[in-house]
C-alpha cells in the first residue's frame, strides 16, 4: 500500500524533503500544499532581483538548467502532486488528517506522514499606517514586485503571481527601511542599486546585530560612503499618508518616502503546529529530534519553522536560514525513508553583502559569550586576504572569541572587501569540531598567491589570540582605547606607521614614532605612563609592544586592528 505523505509548504525544506523522498521511495503518494502562488522560489535572492542583479523574476524559480520549478515540474519530473494557493488550516492527529481550504473550498487530506515546512514569516511592527499601499515586507516575490514597482513610480502592490520588470526606477524616489538587520542592509543595497535614494532606520545602537559592535561599524561607515543614510538608536514611530504611504516619521523628523520597506526580523511560524498541540520550545519554534520528528512520530517539522540547538551554547536557537533548511529537508526524507540520519544543530554561520563590503559571523559574539558566563579573550586582526602584492589582494578585519581557560574557539567574525566567507566556513568548521584556537592555527589550509597568503587570515588571527592568552602580546579593542581617550586618561598613545601613513589618515591623540626609528628614541619615551602601540593594522604595533618591553617597558599594550578597524572618526593630516 502506497504510503501518504502530506508536506505543507512549499518554499525551501518541504520541496527539499519531497525531491529527496521521491529519489528513496518511488512509490510514495506525496503531495505539497503551499498557501502561495510560487514554489521552490530563491527567498534569499529577492533583493537582488530587486537591485537588478537577478534580471528576470523567471530566474528564481529556475534550476540550474533553466527549467521552471513549478507545480507541473514536481508532477513530471517527480510524481509530487503541488497544491498552490492552498491553505492548511487544521490538522486532526488523531485521525490523521489535514484540512486545507482553497478558492473551491474546505476539504480534507488524509496522510501517514505529515511533514510541516511552513516557514518563518516577517515580523511587523504595530506602527500607525503600517498597513498602507507601499509598505513592504520583503519575504516572498510579490513583495519584490511590489517594491520595485513602488521604486518605479508605480503604487505598488504587484497581484499574487503577476511578474512585472521595470528597467527605469526613478532617481528622485526614496525608500526608507525600517531595520537594519540582514533584511535591511540588503536591501538598502537593492534600493541604492535601483537608483534611488535610501534612509535605513535602526532603533538599536548598530546596524546588524549579528555582529560586535566595532565591526558593524564598519560596515556602518561602508553604506554611509555608498549613499545610504544610516540612523542607529532611532525608532519609527508612525507611516504617514492618506491613499499611500508618504513619510515615516523617526524621532522629530518627517522623511518623505514612495516606499516603506519593513525589514525587523522573521518568526518561525509554528501556528498550525500549536494549535496541533505539539509542541513549540521557547524560541516559539516547533521542537523536534536529530531526524526532525515532532513528538507525534507521524508528524515532521522541517526549516525555519524549528527550532535548533546551538552547538557552542548547548541552547536552544531560532535562525532562519535557507542552507539549514534545505539540510533539514533531507534529513527528514531520510528518516520517512527509513535511512539513519540526524541534524545535530547549528553554530549560526550567517554572511551579508553590503555593496563591496561582506559582513559574516559564526558561533558566539563577545556579548553572548559573556552573557553565558564564559571567561572570553578575544582578538581583532585585519589582513589581506591573499599576498598583499597580487593585484586584487583586499583587506578582511577578522575577530575570534575564545575561552581563556579552554582555549576553544567560540565565535568568529569578520567584514571587509576580501573574501570574508571563506574565512568564517573556515572557523564554522572548527567550531563544529570543537577546535581549540592552537588547533585552528595548525590547520592545512590552501595556499596559492591569488588566494591567500602563506599563513591564512584565520591562522594569522589564531595566533594572534595565542600570543594573547600567552601573556606575549596585551591587546586592547579600539572599544577600550577609545574609552580611555573619552575619560582623559594620561598616556602615550603611540603611531608607528611612516610619516607618508600619518599624514594620510591619523587617528586623534596619537603621536608618531615610525617603527624603524623606535629604537633610537626609547629613551626619550616617559616610563612612568602606560604605552599603547598600533599601525595600520597593528602587526608593527605589536613589534613595538615587543621591543618596548625587552627594553624595559612594562606598561605596554597594543591596539588590536590598527587604523583599519577603527570604528571612530580619523583625521587626514593633509588634503
Amino acid at each position: 500500500m502506497k504510503r501518504k505523505v502530506v508536506i505543507i509548504g512549499g518554499v525551501a525544506a518541504g520541496p527539499k524533503t519531497a525531491a529527496r523522498l521521491r529519489r528513496l521511495d518511488p512509490e510514495a503518494d506525496i503531495t505539497i500544499v503551499e498557501k502561495g502562488h510560487f514554489i521552490s522560489y530563491a527567498g534569499c535572492s529577492l533583493p537582488y532581483y530587486i537591485g537588478g542583479v537577478v534580471k528576470e523574476q523567471k530566474e528564481l524559480t529556475a534550476t540550474p538548467a533553466g527549467a521552471a520549478r513549478d507545480p507541473a515540474y514536481f508532477y513530471k519530473l517527480l510524481n509530487v502532486r503541488v497544491l498552490t494557493r492552498t491553505e492548511a488550516t487544521r490538522v486532526d492527529r488523531a485521525a490523521k488528517r489535514v484540512e486545507i481550504r482553497d478558492a473551491e473550498g474546505t476539504r480534507w487530506l488524509d496522510y501517514d506522514v505529515l511533514v510541516l515546512a511552513t516557514g518563518a514569516k516577517p515580523l511587523v511592527p504595530k506602527l500607525p499606517g503600517v498597513e498602507l499601499p507601499n509598505v513592504f515586507t520583503l519575504h516572498r516575490i510579490e513583495d519584490a514586485e511590489g517594491i520595485k514597482a513602488a521604486l518605479a513610480g508605480g503604487r505598488g502592490g504587484a497581484k499574487e503571481g503577476e511578474p512585472r520588470y521595470f528597467e527605469h526606477p526613478a532617481p528622485h524616489r526614496h525608500a526608507v527601511i525600517i531595520g537594519a538587520g540582514l533584511i535591511g542592509v540588503e536591501a538598502a543595497e537593492a534600493v541604492v542599486q535601483c537608483g534611488c535614494r535610501v534612509t535605513l532606520v535602526e532603533m538599536l545602537p548598530q546596524i546588524l546585530p549579528m555582529l560586535d559592535w566595532e565591526l558593524a561599524r564598519l560596515v556602518e561607515h561602508h553604506l554611509a560612503a555608498k549613499g545610504v543614510r544610516v540612523l542607529t538608536g532611532a525608532t519609527a514611530k508612525a507611516i504617514e499618508g492618506r491613499e499611500r504611504a508618504e513619510a515615516v516619521v523617526v524621532g522629530d523628523e518627517r522623511i518623505p518616502a514612495d516606499a516603506v520597506i519593513v525589514g525587523v526580523g522573521v518568526r518561525p511560524n509554528s501556528d498550525l503546529a500549536r494549535a496541533a498541540g505539539l509542541e513549540v520550545g521557547p524560541t516559539g519554534a516547533i521542537v523536534v529530534d536529530a531526524t526532525m520528528r515532532t513528538a507525534d512520530p507521524s508528524i515532521y517539522a522541517v526549516g525555519d519553522c524549528t527550532e535548533d540547538r546551538h552547538l557552542v551554547s548547548g541552547r536552544p536557537v531560532f535562525l532562519s536560514n535557507g542552507a539549514s533548511a534545505n539540510k533539514k529537508g533531507r534529513v527528514a526524507a531520510n528518516a520517512i525513508a527509513g535511512r539513519a540520519d540526524a541534524f545535530p544543530g547549528i553554530v549560526g554561520s550567517a554572511v551579508c553583502k553590503a555593496f563591496d563590503f561582506t559582513a559574516a559571523r559564526t558561533g558566539l559574539g563577545e556579548r553572548q559569550a559573556r552573557e553565558l558566563g564564559l571567561d572570553v579573550e578575544t582578538c581583532l586582526v585585519p589582513a589581506p586576504d591573499r599576498v598583499h602584492h597580487y593585484p586584487g589582494a583586499k583587506l578582511v578585519v577578522l575577530k575570534l572569541i575564545a575561552d581563556r581557560r579552554t582555549r576553544r574557539l567560540l565565535g568568529a567574525q569578520a567584514v571587509g572587501a576580501g573574501e570574508v566567507a571563506k574565512r568564517i566556513d573556515v572557523a564554522a568548521t572548527a567550531l563544529i569540531a570543537g577546535m581549540t584556537v592552537d588547533q585552528m592555527a595548525n590547520l592545512d589550509l590552501c595556499y596559492a598567491p591569488p588566494y591567500s597568503a602563506p599563513l591564512d587570515n584565520v591562522i594569522v588571527a589564531a595566533n594572534a589570540l595565542r600570543n594573547k592568552l600567552d601573556g606575549l602580546m596585551h591587546g586592547l579593542s579600539p572599544v577600550a582605547v577609545k574609552a580611555k581617550l573619552d575619560a582623559g586618561e594620561d598616556f602615550l598613545f603611540l603611531d608607528v606607521r611612516t610619516p607618508a601613513e600619518f599624514e594620510k589618515a591619523s587617528i586623534p591623540g596619537a603621536t608618531l614614532v615610525p617603527l624603524g626609528a623606535l629604537r633610537d628614541k626609547l629613551g626619550a619615551l616617559p616610563r612612568d605612563k602606560e604605552v599603547i602601540a598600533f599601525c595600520a593594522v597593528s602587526l608593527r604595533g605589536y613589534s613595538a609592544e615587543r621591543m618596548l618591553r625587552a627594553a624595559g617597558f612594562t606598561k605596554v599594550s597594543v591596539m588590536e586592528g590598527g587604523v583599519a578597524a577603527w570604528p571612530y572618526e580619523k583625521i587626514a593630516q593633509k588634503a
